[in-house]
């Protein structure tokens, strides 16, 4: 039986990201943990979060779990998800600077103030709901319709240092990175957990994959 470590840093939705990695596939022994030998163990790791950047960084780095994914990353599938693709750069612009784990070479930066749609209409900030996403080819998005719709909250995106690395993009109102991939490495800043059908099937995808 093939296993996946959900990490448990003390920010994320991990009941709700449990539960659909088990909906996803049943066969799969899901754990949550915050210990480095059994998320090592694990054949692929789920690394997700809500909340601010500073407070996961400062998480990870008291509990040396930063380094556990730097090692997780060279290794074996990863996935992170929300807060966990952003913690992935290089650094973000939100609580005035903070340093990432740098798995990404890129940043983190705010959408700007007085967002506006192409038809004038006022965007809100932070950037929540259902959107459209644009696949660039990746073994994640077997079996899921070009422009599915996936669901976003968040206030922050990343800005890669290469293009090459992007894996999808959305609109708000212009395209901005939604999902990086790199080796076996891969991540997104909408939330699968919430995203229904196709949200299942890229986390069955991820429990699939070799990287």
């Amino acid at each position: 039986m093939s296993s996946v470590a959900v990490i448990d840093y003390g920010m994320g939705n991990l009941h709700s990201i449990g539960k659909a990695l088990q909906h996803a596939d049943p066969s799969v022994e899901v754990q949550i943990s915050s210990t480095a030998t059994a998320i090592l163990q694990a054949d692929r790791v789920v690394f997700p979060g809500v909340g601010a950047i500073r407070d996961c960084m400062q998480a990870l780095n008291e509990s040396g779990l930063a380094e556990v994914i730097r090692q997780v990353a060279k290794t074996k599938p990863l996935l992170g998800i929300c807060l966990g693709m952003q913690a992935l750069l290089t650094d973000s612009a939100e609580n005035g600077h903070t340093e990432g784990l740098g798995v990404f070479s890129g940043h983190v930066v705010r959408f700007a103030d007085a967002l506006v749609d192409h038809n004038g209409m006022l965007l809100k900030v932070p950037h929540m709901g259902w959107n459209q996403v644009r696949q660039h080819p990746h073994p994640l998005w077997q079996d899921i319709a070009q422009d599915s719709r996936f669901y976003f909250v968040h206030s922050y995106y990343a800005q890669p240092d290469d293009a090459s690395i992007v894996a999808a993009t959305t609109e708000y109102p212009d395209p901005f990175a939604c999902a990086l991939a790199q080796d076996n490495v891969f991540a997104v800043q909408f939330h699968p957990e919430k995203s229904q059908t196709a949200g299942l099937q890229l986390l069955k995808n991820f429990l699939h994959w070799d990287g």
